[in-house]
């Protein structure tokens, strides 16, 4: 049994919901989300909450049922207050600016790395060494938000390269000597 797939979701106040056949959209402050819903699943929208159900106890239908609750939940949560993920660049001279809708890193390569903003995100940097990514469709802030770390992962030994904030990275104590 779902547990998740079973809670209804709480529609705040400036959002609205509309379904047309297996497609769902939700309108809010932030912007607008459009995603298709496996049609099997049946999505109840009231004045207040919005329910997810299923129409059996397949195995299928069980495995959609709290996904696709959790897809709509974030579909609100992000035209209501948006996402972001923080990344910090650490050591090794690296930094980070932007310009324009550019985000423009110095990670030690020959030529700059240069990301440009798109499709409802974008960076901000407060500072040389702290690079945010926000927008309101998860998925994208968190594909987004690995690419920029992939231009340079943290390396185990000295710990350099760009990691998410909180992120601990596991150190190698390299050779062992004489």
């Amino acid at each position: 049994m779902s547990r998740i797939g079973l809670k209804p979701i709480a529609v705040p106040a400036g959002v609205k919901v509309t379904m047309n056949g297996n497609t769902i959209t939700v309108q809010g402050p932030k912007g607008t989300l459009v995603r298709d819903i496996h049609p099997l699943m049946k999505v109840e929208i009231g004045a207040t909450e919005i329910n997810v159900v299923r129409p059996n106890d397949e195995k299928t239908a069980k495995s959609l049922h709290g996904l696709s609750r959790t897809l709509i939940a974030n579909m609100v949560e992000g035209v209501t207050n948006g996402y972001k993920k923080e990344l910090e660049i650490s050591e090794g001279g690296y930094r980070a600016t932007k310009k324009g809708n550019q985000l423009v890193m110095n990670l030690g390569y020959s030529h700059d790395v240069v990301m440009t903003e798109g499709d409802g995100i974008t960076f901000e940097v407060p500072d040389a060494n702290h690079v945010t990514v926000c927008g309101i469709d998860k998925q994208k802030v968190g594909q987004i938000a690995s690419e920029v770390r992939g231009k340079r992962p943290p390396e185990p030994y000295l710990g350099k390269g760009v990691k998410y904030v909180g992120e601990r990275i596991r150190r190698k104590s390299g050779k062992a000597g004489k």
